[in-house]
């Protein structure tokens, strides 16, 4: 692969929506060729197993469909755009990635994190990240900023949340030299100069 691939991670109301928001502003700025795409989303298919996962509609859906559901949605998402986008040497910049699926259905929801890692990598075509970054937050807190109504996964319980932020947190603790873990209640302007950063010194911005 020629490109960065470059992910965004975070429980619910961590900023990292906001922060790849700016990155790719600035990115775009500096002329770098970037694309950037959110799961479950971001094409067509993906879109649709989206509405699916997050319905509050979905109370039966069990873990098993759910973890299969965001596999299938990545998986696609791979093949459409971020595979192609690495081989052209642009920049990808993703909305959530595989350790969304270990943190939220492994360490959440107690599916064995090796099925979803040996799953993912079979998804993903083994493509990992150059560089992650996890936006740490208080549960509570993080719940709190969401002033919209609260899809299939917002609306579960505290405990869950927290099993969630303490997954993450243990992602950085494993792989310090890939993921980032930042601060999500610092001000937006610091968290984004620390951003900026990292994302410079991976590609060689001056």
């Amino acid at each position: 692969m020629k490109g960065y691939f470059i992910t965004f991670e975070g429980s619910e109301g961590s900023g990292k929506s906001t922060q790849i928001n700016l990155i790719h502003k600035y990115l775009k700025k500096r002329e770098v060729p970037v694309v950037f795409v959110r799961e479950p989303g971001g094409v067509k298919i993906s879109e649709k197993i989206r509405n699916l996962l997050l319905d509050v509609k979905n109370e039966v859906m069990c873990q098993q469909s759910e973890t299969l559901l965001y596999m299938a949605a990545r998986a696609q998402l791979v093949c459409e755009i971020i595979e192609p986008a690495l081989k052209k040497g642009e920049v990808v910049l993703c909305d959530r990635y595989l350790d969304s699926t270990v943190v939220y259905q492994g360490y959440g929801s107690g599916v064995d994190i090796d099925f979803i890692k040996t799953i993912g990598a079979f998804a993903t075509r083994s493509i990992t990240p150059d560089l992650t970054f996890i936006f740490d937050i208080d549960a509570k807190e993080g719940l709190s900023r969401i002033n919209r109504a609260k899809d299939r996964i917002e609306q579960r319980n505290i405990s869950y949340h927290n099993r969630v932020r303490k997954g993450y947190q243990e992602l950085a603790r494993l792989e310090p030299q890939r993921v980032k873990l930042l601060k999500g209640n610092d001000k937006k302007e610091d968290i984004q100069q620390q951003v900026c950063a990292h994302v410079s010194a991976l590609l060689g911005l001056k």
